[in-house]
């Protein structure tokens, strides 16, 4: 593990739809968020702590994420850790990072971005719901993580075992318990993004903005076995979910990770959960 990621956060990330526009006004009307246009077909959702990229392509596809590091000493010091371990880096495709920023592509062929933001005055500390992490499923779940873990530098927070293969895996490049998830599933594809709220009061507070705009819950309330979050989950109209947390463990840089039975509780203390595998 190279500890040139820590700590990077996650940014932003493209979700992909047939009709960009019309996502993107679904996002701002959920979130409260401003929407712009950008170039090349692209729409901008953006609020406090949270920015969303929506363009043209398959409906819920999510062809890349992005994390920010702390000043461009950090990029560059990266980026030359990854030349000597011979991840060829790749050009942006973000318009929300300034120059140096960089993509590599992980296994299931999405990208992963690094760079440094322009200064902006939506600051993280005044949100009710920052982005926080992205997860993906996957057929190639082993793979995953020795790229992640191996190659990129990101730690290990918690597995999920089933027997002796692995089911779900936790991968944290910050305090935070993770900013990139996997689960192991019959296809590849994205399983949902989140945002992390104050405390339990600001989850019943989403959940009320979803009950005022007839968006019903999809899976919760309820708290993961890993990271210990409070959660619900919703879909966008793509199908793609969407989570809403609070409470999120915190772990040291260094420390180890930890292992969870595959099972329901696993995934939801309180009660049923989503089993992708």
């Amino acid at each position: 593990m190279t500890p040139a990621l820590w700590p990077a956060k996650l940014h932003h990330l493209r979700r992909d739809s047939s009709e960009p526009e019309r996502l993107a006004r679904y996002y701002g009307e959920l979130l409260g968020d401003r929407v712009d246009a950008l170039a090349k077909g692209e729409w901008l959702v953006q609020g406090p702590g949270r920015r969303l990229i929506v363009g043209r392509g398959t409906p819920g596809a999510v062809p890349w994420f992005a994390l920010a590091m702390q000043d461009p000493q950090q990029l560059e010091g990266y980026a030359a850790v990854l030349d000597r371990l011979g991840v060829r880096p790749e050009a942006s495709p973000t318009p929300l990072f300034g120059a140096g920023a960089f993509a590599v592509t992980d296994p299931d062929g999405r990208r992963v971005v690094f760079g440094v933001p322009a200064p902006n005055a939506d600051g993280e500390s005044e949100s009710t719901a920052r982005l926080q992490h992205f997860v993906c499923a996957t057929t190639r779940l082993p793979e995953i993580l020795a790229y992640y873990r191996e190659r990129l530098g990101a730690r290990e927070s918690d597995r999920v075992l089933e027997g002796e293969d692995i089911a779900a895996i936790f991968l944290r490049t910050d305090p935070e318990h993770h900013s990139f998830a996997a689960f192991r599933a019959p296809e590849s594809r994205p399983d949902h993004h989140c945002y992390e709220t104050r405390g339990w009061m600001d989850i019943r507070d989403w959940g009320d903005r979803m009950a005022s705009l007839r968006i019903p819950l999809w899976w919760g309330p309820g708290r993961h076995g890993p990271g210990n979050n409070l959660f619900f989950m919703i879909e966008d109209p793509d199908g793609h979910k969407v989570e809403f947390s609070a409470e999120l463990e915190r772990m040291a840089q260094e420390a180890p990770f930890r292992t969870w039975p595959h099972e329901q509780r696993t995934l939801n203390l309180w009660g049923s959960a989503w089993m992708r595998s």
